[in-house]
């Protein structure tokens, strides 16, 4: 048993290690700089022909470099989803973001579960036994909520999410549906690239609340049903009757 113990403290520093090692590395050599809006317009002509010339090269190192950065939650993701407008177009485009992404998003999610859960789980188990049972309960239409909406910071909900016990299959699909819709309204973007200025004006205030709207639409709809159901019950349950002065 203490063996083990010391394996998974070992594998989770680790974990750590690797994570800061990259995010170090990202850092210290400008990175940040080949994930900018400026520099993707500049080269915009270069990566047009580096893409014909090898196709499934460039969409395999794109997706690789898209994973990466989400799951270390690196600013640039926005960036490369109109990278992948301009470059692929708006199905190929949608397509690999909307796996990249979330794939991204899981690998994210399952280094919380791993460092965290356990931890979390344990001191502040009693009070997370109610959000535990709700996730367990209508976790697919919280996470959906929370990914069509844009305002929700995207590393915070993976996060979150990995401190629950959602299943891990469960986050991934959501999150693919969820994502899908604000996917598209960039990569499509991307195909305009030359005219961007900046990445706030991609969203605008309409397209937001319908993203929201949408979001809240199938939690709204379900507390309706289950309400209904409940009145529906009561009035057919024999004592509600009798306390009523309905039955014969």
């Amino acid at each position: 048993m203490e063996q083990h113990r010391r394996r998974n403290w070992i594998g989770k520093i680790a974990v750590v290690g690797l994570a800061i090692g990259a995010i170090v590395a990202f850092r210290y050599f400008g990175l940040g700089e080949y994930l900018s809006l400026d520099y993707l317009k500049s080269s915009q002509a270069s990566f047009q022909h580096t893409y014909q010339a090898q196709p499934f090269l460039i969409i395999a190192a794109f997706m690789g470099i898209y994973i990466a950065v989400t799951a270390l939650s690196l600013p640039g993701a926005a960036v490369l989803t109109l990278a992948s407008g301009a470059l692929f177009g708006l199905t190929v485009g949608t397509v690999v973001v909307s796996f990249a992404s979330t794939i991204g998003a899981t690998l994210a999610c399952l280094v919380a579960r791993y460092l965290l859960r356990d931890w979390v789980q344990g001191r502040f188990g009693e009070k997370l036994s109610t959000i535990n049972a709700g996730i367990e309960k209508e976790g697919a239409l919280y996470l959906f909520t929370l990914r069509l909406v844009p305002i929700f910071p995207f590393f915070v909900i993976n996060l979150l999410m990995g401190l629950t016990r959602m299943r891990l299959f469960t986050f991934f699909w959501v999150s693919q549906l969820g994502m899908l819709a604000g996917t598209v309204v960039y990569v499509n973007a991307g195909k305009e690239l030359a005219q961007i200025e900046s990445l706030a004006g991609i969203l605008s205030p309409g397209v937001v609340i319908s993203f929201a709207l949408l979001g809240l639409f199938p939690i709204t709809a379900k507390k309706l049903l289950a309400l209904y159901k409940k009145k529906f019950s009561a009035s057919e349950d024999p004592s509600a009757c009798l306390a009523e002065g309905r039955c014969p």
